[in-house]
């Protein structure tokens, strides 16, 4: 019988890199919000990189949604942006 292959690693092993990633960030409205998640995003990407950015407001107002898409050139470049993100006041969960 062949052996059943249980994921061990994370979801991020799946990729390949480099590759375009679109991170999904989700925050309380305010004005500061956009820039505190794009200083937070840049610090961790090479000085060139084009972030592209949409941004959406929740139906009540209450939240800002952002999808931000750049190049990932790296799973612990993707770690290192996640933990940024967890460690960020403004920030309710990135997907």
């Amino acid at each position: 019988m062949p052996e059943k292959s249980s994921p061990t690693g994370s979801p991020l092993d799946l990729l390949e890199y480099p590759t375009r990633f679109p991170l999904k960030v989700f925050g309380n409205k305010s004005a500061q919000f956009e820039g505190i998640v794009l200083k937070l995003v840049k610090a961790r990407c090479p000085q060139a990189e084009f972030i592209e950015v949409t941004k959406r407001q929740s139906k009540e107002g209450k939240y800002t949604a952002l999808t931000l898409t750049f190049t990932v050139h790296s799973r612990q470049q993707l770690e290192d942006i996640y933990q940024d993100l967890y460690e960020c006041e403004q920030v309710v969960m990135s997907l």
